[in-house]
């Protein structure tokens, strides 16, 4: 049986249902060029959430220099803690860069003509699995950084150190890692809730307004035709039993989610609208069947990250089924 398997939709007569085996789809000789290109970042993507995972700040360390302002020996502990940190932090938010190249690149592949998006994922089901492992990433990262307030602790008490010191005239060798320019870059990066999800927005809606020949619903049909995927994949017990790796489920719905919040920030009325290709309805539901801790994460990202949701176009039903 091959990896992806068309399904009769069972709620929306225009959305396309389909089986895509995101455990064991491999690369065609078509696919190979971009696919090796995007490889290569994703490959960096497990190390990044294992150091983020990790990232315990220096807490301990500011509020001991803070508290006293006159120990210089407590200052330079604080800094020589800080500066490590925001070295990791520069490399979190330029790997944001390069994963914000390979969405394009797959956003290219996926929607070129003369194939429509439905065919695209059909022949292309490895860089499909590509562009999911993306979103999976993202939301993996973005909730490890909610839920960590050092970040933000860390970067901001390293700009306050480096503006006190540029006032006394001095230089600081963290400078030369992290100059103004990228500092106020990492800043905003930064003081986004959920700065990767951020970032691939902006890059799929940048990619819609650059590419004026390419009509929007390519992209935007390539974005629900995934969600209906996962929808699928995730409430119909036959397609769940062929999940080899527990995890797949997770997977799934993380995808589910990253794609209808790139969905509501393109398309111009939204995922939430009753012309929407999207069944919100369903894919709330899905979601809600799910162990608490394992989906308010995504329910969060659903209720705070999208762009439509509090729209009147917005029915009071699926409001209350996210509140």
């Amino acid at each position: 049986m091959g990896n992806l398997i068309k399904v009769l939709g069972k709620d929306l007569e225009n959305c396309p249902h389909f089986f895509l085996d995101f455990e064991n789809a491999q690369p065609t000789e078509a696919e190979t060029a971009v696919w090796n290109q995007v490889s290569a970042v994703l490959e960096e993507a497990h190390g990044i959430l294992a150091e983020l995972q990790s990232y315990n700040g220096a807490g301990q360390e500011i509020r001991e220099a803070i508290q006293n302002p006159g120990d210089l020996a407590l200052q330079e502990k604080a800094w020589n803690a800080v500066c490590p940190l925001v070295a990791k932090l520069k490399r979190f938010y330029e790997f944001s860069l390069r994963l914000e190249n390979a969405l394009r690149s797959l956003l290219e592949a996926l929607t070129s003509p003369p194939y429509a998006p439905m065919q695209h994922l059909e022949r292309e089901q490895a860089l499909a699995k590509q562009f999911a492992e993306i979103l999976h990433f993202t939301l993996s990262f973005d909730e490890l950084k909610m839920t960590n307030p050092a970040i933000q602790n860390d970067f901001s008490y390293y700009r306050r150190t480096i503006s006190r010191n540029r006032l006394n005239n001095q230089q600081l060798d963290a400078e030369n890692e992290v100059n103004n320019e990228m500092a106020n870059r990492m800043s905003l990066f930064y003081a986004e809730a959920t700065p990767m999800l951020k970032t691939l927005s902006n890059a799929t809606t940048k990619f819609v307004s650059e590419n004026k020949t390419l009509p929007i619903e390519d992209t935007t049909d390539c974005l629900s035709t995934m969600a209906c995927v996962c929808r699928v994949m995730l409430e119909t017990p036959e397609y769940r039993c062929r999940f080899t790796n527990t995890d797949t489920m997770l997977f799934c719905m993380r995808v589910m989610v990253g794609v209808i919040i790139l969905y509501d920030h393109v398309h111009p009325v939204g995922a939430f609208a009753k012309t929407s290709k999207i069944d919100m309805k369903g894919c709330i539901k899905v979601l809600k069947e799910q162990p608490s801790n394992s989906v308010e994460g995504l329910l969060n990202a659903l209720r705070y990250t999208t762009r439509h949701l509090n729209d009147d176009s917005t029915s009071k039903q699926i409001r209350a089924l996210l509140q």
